[in-house]
């Protein structure tokens, strides 16, 4: 069950997560500013993601998850909270005794930031921050955070690619942690790193350039 969980988790941060970005290259610049077409109203939209609990070496799977959110739109825009995600749903979500799970996102929104963009591939990569999200079943639950199971500091790193609008969220560079930990029979332990992956499709198809 705690395999599960991991699973449910990873899905929640991933979803976690929400909008944008694939990977980077040597040419990758860190940028100030950004231009975002169309922006506004978002959805982002998976396949199967994974969450594994790198110390245990456990993992889960979600089928599929949906976020919503909202990106900005114009010229010369800051890469700090240039986007939200506001509601989120994580569908189908079991470990490898195929015992479902509840995944549920907290602290809404969770902020979308920027940091570099690289000109030769059309791929902006940044994180997204203010992740929280709890995972629940019989009898094994956890929270999904960075530093503490309170609060909501939990980081993944993404990338988002203009030609295809497809969101990568990335194994390294978060801070996702396994918090309160019950009934999991050390299948996940509290304070076990947790790793996110996934792949969204972002509608509609945002352009997003620096400047």
């Amino acid at each position: 069950m705690r395999t599960r969980i991991s699973a449910i988790i990873v899905t929640g941060a991933a979803a976690a997560l929400a909008i944008g970005l694939s990977a980077t290259s040597s040419s990758a610049t860190t940028a100030k500013t950004w231009t975002i077409t169309p922006g506004g109203a978002s959805t982002a939209k998976s396949g199967k993601i994974t969450l594994t609990d790198t110390t245990t070496g456990n993992a889960g799977t979600c089928k599929s998850s949906r976020l919503s959110g909202t990106v900005k739109s114009g010229s010369w825009l800051s890469g700090n909270g240039i986007g939200s995600v506001t509601s989120g749903a994580f569908r189908t979500c079991t470990g490898p005794e195929r015992v479902a799970f509840t995944v549920t996102p907290r602290d809404l929104p969770w902020q979308l930031n920027f940091t570099s963009y690289d000109p030769s591939t059309g791929v902006t990569t940044g994180t997204i921050s203010h992740i929280k999200v709890v995972v629940s079943g019989h009898p094994c639950s956890a929270v999904v955070n960075g530093a503490s199971g309170t609060g909501s500091d939990g980081v993944v790193t993404a990338t988002y690619t203009n030609s295809t609008a497809k969101l990568k969220i990335l194994p390294t560079g978060g801070n996702l942690h396994f918090w309160d930990v019950s009934g999991c029979s050390g299948l996940l332990n509290s304070g076990d790193p947790a790793t996110f992956s996934g792949a969204y499709t972002i509608t509609p198809r945002q352009v997003i350039t620096s400047p």
